[in-house]
């Protein structure tokens, strides 16, 4: 497995490489440095009583790389819960493709946002399994960021909102390679991120199965082959806007 992991590493690498000379995005969980469309925290204007803030934490799934900004999953839920009537500002992001749970809760110490915000999401994991497969670690991190996410949602418990891992096993750029072994993989985190999260009495929304359905239905994949496209970003938005809406009504 360790020996497989490092080919596709290095394969990734060089795959980087070549998309780099094309100018074209790579398609990539690899470390990566954050740009001006990924991390987006701006000091917030005086609230007044009817807004609410959207915080969302995670990585390339929470940025939605290779889709517009208005596909991203916070960005279609903030639509959704608008279309209730609630005076949605537009969500602020502490995410980038390839982040692991160290680089989040690097970023969060470092961009250090100020809270309370009404909703916080996090999605955090994809790569913590693609670059280490350290489960005690994972869940160790994931706890801190659990606890980070109560602590700038006001210490709400209801305001915080949890997604599992998508199955990227599903996708063209995976059929290569072992995705047995994959989807197990990421079970076995969904597994970790979902006992912690429901230990602290927090809204666990299990997006997985629904990522395997591109198996398929490549309609619900990104163009660059392995993240997953606004209408599958749509799916979860759908899930997740009925529950802000009953904490936030």
């Amino acid at each position: 497995m360790i020996q497989m992991k490092f080919i596709l590493y290095v394969q990734l690498i060089l795959f980087t490489a070549i998309s780099a000379c094309n100018k074209t995005k790579a398609p990539v969980f690899g470390a990566m440095p954050p740009t001006v469309e990924d991390t987006v925290i701006v000091t917030p204007p005086a609230k007044d009583s009817t807004e609410k803030y959207f915080l969302a934490l995670g990585d390339s799934y929470t940025i939605g790389q290779s889709v517009t900004i208005e596909e991203r999953f916070p960005a279609q839920t903030t639509s959704l819960l608008r279309g209730y009537g609630l005076n949605m500002l537009t969500p602020e992001y502490i995410a980038t493709s390839g982040w692991t749970t160290l680089n989040l809760q690097n970023a969060i110490t470092t961009q250090n946002p100020t809270g309370p915000y009404d909703v916080v999401t996090l999605l955090i994991g994809v790569n913590d399994q693609f670059q280490s497969g350290d489960t005690s670690g994972y869940r160790e991190r994931f706890t801190q960021l659990l606890q980070k996410s109560i602590e700038l949602a006001g210490n709400k418990t209801a305001h915080v909102f949890v997604l599992s891992i998508p199955d990227y096993s599903v996708t063209p750029f995976a059929a290569s390679y072992n995705t047995a072994e994959i989807s197990e993989e990421i079970d076995l985190f969904n597994a970790i991120n979902k006992n912690v999260t429901l230990s602290h009495n927090i809204s666990y929304t299990d997006i997985t199965p629904s990522t395997r359905m591109a198996s398929t239905d490549v309609s619900l994949i990104a163009t660059d082959g392995l993240h997953p496209s606004g209408k599958e970003y749509a799916k979860w938005a759908a899930l997740l806007a009925p529950k802000i809406k009953a904490v936030l009504q």
